[in-house]
């Protein structure tokens, strides 16, 4: 069993991160990945901001929706971790830190792991 000190590797994550990672040198014309690539960071940015937001949208749907709306959300969620994955892909940075930053706040108060963060 694993304990929060040693996350579980996240195979489809660990897949995805592969494919995304190919696809950062790939013709723009025959990937999305690598046109968002192309385009830039600023273009990534947007998109993970276009897909938060879509990401509300439904869940304030969802809250007393019906499952058609409760499964949009979770249609809506995947598109945010997925352009967020493109996003630290662009910038070459592992998934896995953030699972481990995720790890590591195991067992702390969210009040006090926020007051111990830097401004």
């Amino acid at each position: 069993m694993n304990t929060p000190s040693t996350p579980n590797r996240a195979p489809v994550l660990d897949a995805l991160a592969e494919v995304l990672k190919q696809r950062r040198s790939a013709s723009p014309d025959n990937s999305y990945v690598a046109s968002l690539h192309h385009k830039g960071l600023n273009k990534i940015l947007e998109k993970v901001g276009e897909e938060a937001t879509e990401t509300l949208l439904a869940a304030k749907d969802a809250e007393h929706g019906s499952e058609a709306q409760r499964q949009a959300l979770i249609a809506e969620t995947a598109d945010l971790w997925f352009h967020s994955l493109v996003m630290l892909s662009h910038l070459e940075l592992d998934h896995q830190d953030v699972l481990n930053e995720l790890a590591r706040r195991f067992g702390i108060s969210g009040h006090d792991e926020k007051a111990a963060r830097t401004p």
